[in-house]
């Protein structure tokens, strides 16, 4: 090769990392945001990515399109490797264009994603657009059509991931929704369907992007989005830390890791965990990682339904997704947005053959009007749908309350448990014992000489009676009663024994989940 054309084919390359020139990408880099590529470098291992397609160009001529002076189209696509393990990557580079998506963006990406399939990698994609290109029209509408379908076909076979990185807006916002895990940078990333302005002319409200579409109003009030991180390179280490407890597709299973956690070690601090009073609360978090290995928990949606714990963690190294409720939210029932919150987690750990810890301490749904109009039959209905559905292995842990219906949809043995184990403080029943009592022998105590009295009494029978784990262990939906300081052997030697587990369902196109 000639030296001419050497240095031709440098200068392209140099101009092409470029993007959109130095000045906007100062401009980006004021604002506490990475460029497309620097994202890249930060996601890969070092020396690891290999760019694809730099040299493909927008083909719109019109509205002066054909005059704008910059090499290569607004997105910069490639794969690379993350701990060891190949993945694929797109990253929107605001710097041209605004991000905006039109039709040679939209093939670049369509392309990175088949590629991945192909090859069984997972596949991250980094949003920062202002969405469509107008001047491309249809094309660019078209091109979200593309990566919108694939985003479905694709699902449950490698795992998806979206970090929106600065805007994200109309159409935009239905990629990230068809993924499996959603990250946000707090302050500098804004999704929404409409913008403020849209919003004021169309309804009158006044609203600022940030609390419609920011960070945090994803996080805690929508739940649109599952995580949130506080700058561009810690959005980034969580997608990292996130691969590391996903196999690469939907026939693997997660890596397993060392862990200097102890696989025999006991726990004495769970002997003492429950409070005395049925009524007072005590952290679910602090139980899950006395059970998991030290410094493994990766929680899911934190800010969204607090009733309900949702956490990827290892034990014994390897990859467990864990469902809890937490006594100190709402006393754990499980509402509208636990049924959404849970139900999810549930699918996207079945789809890539991750095991389900679910750990046990619920009065029952929550009552009221709002939760009934809301529809929290269908909500609630889509907690029972994924538990039945999944086919990894499923390990239970009821420690204190387990009631009425509420205690079957948290994984009972009716839905496909492998191994149900109760500490000795586990009340599984209709309903509690109060409640019992005023209903079974309402007769019994207005026929009493002294009211009070005679309720106690029948309490306290009650109570040492049915509000125990021992009936339910009688009947077999217990598998063992267990003390609190050996759980963590326990459930050890539970997924040991399941990991051969094979379970498979009737023949069909689909299911039909109660959405």
């Amino acid at each position: 090769m000639s030296i001419d054309k050497r240095q031709f084919l440098q200068n392209k390359k140099e101009k092409i990392a470029l993007g959109g020139g130095q000045a906007r990408i100062e401009k980006q880099q004021a604002q506490g945001k990475m460029t497309a590529r620097e994202r890249l470098l930060a996601l890969f291992d070092p020396g690891t990515f290999v760019e694809l397609d730099a040299f493909v160009k927008n083909r719109c001529t019109r509205f002066g399109m054909d005059k704008l002076d910059f090499e290569g189209e607004s997105v910069v696509t490639g794969y690379g490797r993350i701990d060891g393990r190949l993945v694929y990557a797109f990253s929107q580079d605001f710097t041209i264009t605004g991000g905006a998506l039109g039709e040679m963006h939209a093939r670049k990406v369509v392309k990175a994603m088949d590629a991945a399939v192909k090859v069984g990698a997972p596949i991250v994609g980094l949003n920062d657009s202002g969405g469509a290109r107008i001047q491309e029209a249809v094309d660019a509408l078209s091109g979200y059509g593309d990566i919108f379908y694939r985003n479905a076909i694709y699902s449950g076979v490698i795992p998806q991931i979206s970090a929106v990185m600065g805007p994200c807006a109309g159409g935009a916002v239905y990629s990230p929704a068809l993924t499996d895990f959603i990250f946000m940078v707090n302050k500098t990333a804004q999704m929404f369907i409409t913008g403020p302005q849209v919003i004021k002319a169309v309804t009158g409200e006044n609203v600022s992007a940030e609390e419609l579409g920011g960070a945090m109003t994803h996080n805690s009030i929508s739940g649109n989005v599952h995580f949130i991180a506080d700058s561009d390179a810690d959005c980034l280490n969580d997608i990292r830390r996130l691969v590391g407890y996903l196999p690469s597709n939907n026939m693997e299973t997660a890596p397993p890791v060392e862990t200097t956690s102890d696989v025999d070690r006991q726990v004495d601090e769970l002997d003492y965990i429950i409070p005395d009073s049925p009524n007072k609360a005590y952290d679910m978090h602090e139980v899950i990682g006395h059970i998991a290995d030290a410094g493994s928990v990766f929680e899911y949606q934190h800010y969204f339904a607090r009733n309900l714990i949702t956490c990827l963690a290892r034990i014994n190294g390897r990859s467990v997704g864990i469902i809890a409720n937490q006594p100190q939210v709402m006393a754990g029932c499980l509402d509208m947005n636990a049924g959404d919150k849970a139900s999810r987690f549930i699918r996207t750990c079945d789809a890539f053959n991750i095991p389900l810890l679910t750990i046990v301490d619920v009065p029952g749904f929550l009552p009221g009007t709002t939760q009934e109009y809301g529809g929290i039959i269908r909500h609630g209905a889509k907690i029972l749908y994924a538990y039945s559905e999944a086919t990894v292995a499923k390990v239970t842990l009821i420690t204190r309350k387990a009631y009425g219906g509420a205690y079957v949809a948290m994984c009972s043995k009716s839905l496909g448990a492998d191994m149900v184990f109760a500490w000795p403080t586990a009340e599984v029943a209709v309903m509690g014992s109060d409640g019992a009592v005023n209903i079974i022998f309402k007769n019994d105590i207005e026929k009493a000489e002294d009211k009070e009295a005679m309720r106690r009494q029948i309490l306290e029978e009650y109570a040492a009676e049915f509000a125990t784990p021992y009936k339910a262990a009688e009947r077999g939906f217990v598998d063992d009663v267990i003390e609190p300081h050996t759980t963590r052997q326990r459930i050890i030697d539970a997924f040991l024994m399941l990991a051969g587990k094979r379970e498979k369902r009737p023949a069909k196109k689909h299911g039909n989940i109660p959405l």
